[in-house]
């Protein structure tokens, strides 16, 4: 098995067995990676309740880019332990366990929320045991990797983080597609984009000079998804399978001086599909606007209208 060499310091701040964060609405929620520019720890969710989640902690609005339990927001006063034993253990406010880290039977020694984006768990030499970056939500970030059978879905609405109605996947036959799903089940419905790459596709990278890429085994490159034009000094990156079923790969500003006339905020470099009121559809299930794709042509191209621009506007996107 070939994997992606990455040259990256893994500098952190550990979290160390038996520390724990509280589900508040302050600023003691969380942990943050050595610089600061990520967190993980509680975000509250509306008037609903919390998300154990990864996120951007830099930027105005903290885009969350990671969660668990996604499905069921907890309540204020719920818990997340490092237990004594290395295990990491989501409990509700009654106590409950919700949700847990499969390092079961490790010997996990500190978790850490690195400068990449990844929360880990690892051992006395440093070696992960669990990272966030294996099971990921509907994001990728630079730096990280989607083996064969790893998947994004996206959630369901712009702000409901539960599982939505949209698959990006790798499959076990190396093809790299999209998905509509037979919701609320997990199972793929409509293929919507491929990169027809059966037999051959290995790992899809996203790389830390910004570029994503499906790999075959050997390394050498079959499909570029999208490529980078912005300063990975200057710009955060990600991307999202978004809630009305486009992959986008997006940068922001790190800093107003960073800028250079963008504004403060997400804009999308590429899109797959680039045409999702027209490629999403199928007979049954959940198309681009909703169940059966029952909406007017209009109403689906409001909801991705910025893509359609030529410019690096954003501010257009209403999603909804």
């Amino acid at each position: 098995m070939i994997l992606p060499y990455f040259t990256i310091a893994q500098t952190s701040r550990n979290v160390s067995l038996g520390s724990s964060l509280t589900a508040r609405n302050d600023d003691n929620s969380s942990w943050a990676s050595l610089s600061g520019e990520f967190a993980f720890g509680f975000r509250q969710i509306g008037k609903d309740g919390f998300l154990l989640a990864i996120w951007f902690n830099k930027i105005p609005d903290r885009t969350i880019v990671w969660s668990a339990n996604r499905n069921d927001l907890v309540q204020e006063g719920s818990k997340v332990e490092l237990t004594s034993d290395g295990m990491l253990v989501l409990r509700n406010s009654e106590g409950g366990q919700v949700w847990s880290a499969n390092s079961a039977g490790t010997e996990v020694a500190y978790a850490a929320m690195l400068d990449t984006g990844n929360f880990v768990l690892a051992n006395t030499n440093s070696t992960n045991l669990w990272e966030s970056f294996d099971v990921p939500t509907d994001t990728i970030l630079p730096t990280q990797t989607l083996n064969q059978n790893g998947k994004l879905f996206a959630r369901y609405t712009e702000t409901n983080y539960s599982q939505g109605r949209f698959q990006f996947i790798l499959q076990s036959d190396g093809n790299l597609l999209l998905y509509t799903t037979r919701f609320p089940l997990e199972s793929p419905n409509f293929a919507y984009y491929a990169t027809m790459t059966m037999g051959t596709g290995f790992q899809v990278i996203f790389n830390q000079s910004g570029s994503i890429y499906l790999t075959a085994k050997n390394g050498s490159i079959l499909n570029m998804v999208s490529s980078n034009t912005v300063s990975m000094k200057n710009f955060y990156q990600k991307a999202t399978l978004d809630y009305d079923g486009i992959l986008r790969h997006s940068v922001h500003p790190k800093s107003n001086g960073s800028s250079t006339g963008n504004p403060l905020a997400w804009s999308p470099l590429t899109s797959e599909p680039s045409d999702i009121c027209f490629r999403v559809g199928g007979d049954i299930g959940s198309g681009a606007c909703g169940y059966n794709s029952l909406c007017s042509y209009n109403d689906c191209r409001s909801r991705v209208f910025y893509i359609i621009k030529t410019d690096f506007t954003i501010s257009l996107y209403t999603g909804t």
